[in-house]
C-alpha cells in the first residue's frame, strides 16, 4: 500500500520508516530543506536506538522516500498520515492546533483521488472533526474520511513498541476508512497485536488519558518516596509490591525527580484545559501536575541539603541530561529546572549526557558540558544523577572518588548500587530510602 506520512519529526519518522519496513511503499513529506538531505543521506535529526540502520535500509530499499512536495508524494496514495507537533500555546496552554490545520489544508489541496486522512498526532477532542470540515470544504470530486489513530511509542523503544504494540487505536465511523487504516496494520509482522475499532473522539481521548495515568503513576510513587523517607522504609520494596499486583503492574513506578519528555507534561495540560473547555474539571490530573512541577524544585533543595545547606561557589556534576536514557530529548527534562535552581544556588555546573548535551546546550547557559562522566566529576563537591544512563551506573566507582573534590553522591534516579557506592567511600543521597535521625531529620547513608 502507498502511504503518506506528513511530517518527520519524532513521530512521523519512526512510524513512516517503520510502516517501510513492514512491506508499504512510504514518502515522508517536510518542509525542511536541511533534514529531508540528511534524511537521503542516512542521517538521522534525532536519537532513537536502531533507526538510522532502519531508514538506511528502508531507503536503499525505494520502500522509504523523502520530500518537500506533498502533491507528487499524494499521487495513488491510498492514505495519509498527519504526524506533526501539537506544542502548547503559550498564551494558555492548550494545544496549538496550527501545524495540523495547515497539513489539513495542505492535503485538501493537492490530493488527487479519494484517500483516508489520519491523525497520528497527539490531538485534543474534536480535532478530527475539524480536519474533516477542513477536508470536505474543499469541494473536491473525491471521498475524503478522517481516522484517530494515535501512537503509544516510548522514546528509546520506539522501533519495539512499533513493531510489538499491545494494541492499534482505529477510531472512525466510517467503514471504508476503517478496512485502509487496518488493511495497513493487518500484515504479519504486527499479526499479534490487539485491534481496537472505536469513535474517532474516544480514540482522541485514550491517547490523552492513558498519559495521563502513566503521569499518575509517576507522581504518586514519587510522593510514596517522600512518605518512605519520612517513616524510614525504602521505595523500591513499596513499588515492588505494588508492581507485583496485576491490576496496577510495575511500569512507571519509579521513583525519581518527576516526570518529563514530549508527552506528559503538554498531554495532561491539554487534556485538563480542554475538560475545563467543557466545563468538567479534572481535578486529580490538575494535582499531578502542580505535584510534578514542585517536585523538580524540590530535588534542587535535596541537593543543597546534602551538601550541608549551601552550595554557593561550589562546583556541581550532573549525570545525564536528556529527560531519560536512549534518547537526546530535553523537552520538559526535570534536568532544565534542577541546573537552574542549583546554579540560582550558586553552584558552577559541569554536566555530561552520552546523547543530549548539543540540545542542552540550547536550553542551559554557563554549564560545562564534559567528554564523560569522569571529567565532568573532576574537583566536584557532588556528583548528581539525573538520567538513567547505563553508563553511569557502571561508572568505576574507585576513579570518580578520585577525581572528586568531596566524595558527595546524590542519586535522584536510584540508579546506583547502594552497597557498591558505600563501600568506595561515597556519602550517598537517594530517593524513597534514607533513614530518619532521632529528631525526625533526614540522614546521609555514609561508607563506616
Amino acid at each position: 500500500m502507498k502511504i503518506v506520512v506528513v511530517g518527520s519529526g519524532y513521530v512521523g519518522l519512526v512510524a513512516g520508516t517503520c510502516f517501510a519496513d513492514i512491506g508499504h511503499s512510504v514518502v515522508c513529506v517536510d518542509s525542511d530543506q536541511k533534514k529531508l538531505e540528511k534524511l537521503r543521506q542516512g542521517v538521522v535529526p534525532i536519537y532513537e536506538p536502531g533507526l538510522d540502520e532502519l531508514v538506511a535500509r528502508n531507503h536503499a530499499s525505494g520502500r522509504l522516500s523523502f520530500t518537500d512536495d506533498l502533491g507528487s508524494a499524494l499521487a495513488d496514495a491510498q492514505a495519509a498520515f498527519i504526524a506533526v507537533g501539537t506544542p502548547p500555546r503559550a498564551t494558555d496552554g492548550h494545544a496549538d492546533m496550527k501545524y495540523v490545520h495547515a497539513v489539513a489544508h495542505a492535503i485538501a489541496e493537492n490530493a488527487s483521488g479519494d484517500l483516508v486522512v489520519v491523525n497520528k498526532s497527539t490531538v485534543p477532542v474534536g480535532t478530527g472533526d475539524e480536519v474533516e470540515r477542513i477536508l470536505l470544504s474543499a469541494r473536491r470530486p473525491f471521498r475524503f474520511s478522517v481516522v484517530s489513530n494515535p501512537e503509544f511509542l516510548r522514546e528509546g523503544v520506539a522501533i519495539d513498541d512499533f513493531m510489538r504494540p499491545d494494541r492499534i487505536v482505529i477510531g472512525s465511523e466510517s467503514e471504508w476508512a476503517r478496512k485502509v487504516v487496518s488493511g495497513i496494520y493487518e500484515v504479519e509482522r504486527l499479526s499479534g497485536a490487539t485491534i481496537l475499532h472505536t469513535s474517532r473522539r474516544s480514540a482522541e481521548l485514550i491517547k490523552y488519558a492513558a498519559n495521563a495515568f502513566l503521569a499518575m503513576k509517576i507522581t504518586f510513587i514519587n510522593e510514596i518516596s517522600d512518605l518512605c523517607e519520612a517513616v524510614g522504609g525504602d521505595v523500591r520494596h513499596v513499588a515492588h509490591g505494588l508492581g507485583l499486583d496485576s491490576r496496577i503492574g510495575s511500569k512507571f513506578l519509579n521513583a525519581g525527580p518527576g516526570y518529563g519528555g514530549s508527552c506528559f507534561p503538554k498531554d495532561t495540560l491539554a487534556i485538563s484545559k480542554t475538560a475545563r473547555d467543557h466545563r468538567v474539571q479534572l481535578n486529580t490530573i490538575e494535582t499531578v501536575i502542580q505535584v510534578n512541577d514542585n517536585r523538580k524544585r524540590a530535588m534542587a533543595l535535596r541537593v543543597l541539603d546534602a551538601c550541608g545547606g549551601s552550595i554557593r561557589g561550589k562546583t556541581i556534576a550532573v549525570l545525564g541530561l536528556a529527560f531519560k536514557a536512549h534518547t537526546d530529548d530535553m523537552r520538559d527534562s526535570p534536568a532544565i529546572p534542577i541546573v537552574q535552581a542549583l546554579q540560582d544556588f550558586g553552584a558552577k555546573i559541569r554536566a555530561h549526557d552520552p546523547e543530549a548535551m548539543e540540545n542542552a546546550a540550547k536550553l542551559l547557559t554557563n554549564v560545562t558540558f564534559c567528554e564523560d562522566g569522569l571529567d565532568a566529576a573532576t574537583d566536584a563537591d557532588a556528583v548528581v544523577v539525573l538520567t538513567e544512563w547505563p553508563e553511569f551506573r557502571d561508572i568505576d566507582l574507585g576513579q570518580l572518588k578520585a577525581v572528586m573534590a568531596e566524595p558527595l553522591m546524590i542519586d535522584l534516579r536510584n540508579l546506583m548500587s547502594e552497597d557498591a557506592v558505600l563501600e568506595a567511600g561515597f556519602t550517598y543521597c537517594c530517593v524513597g530510602r534514607n533513614p530518619i535521625g532521632p529528631h525526625g531529620e533526614k540522614q546521609l547513608l555514609a561508607a563506616e
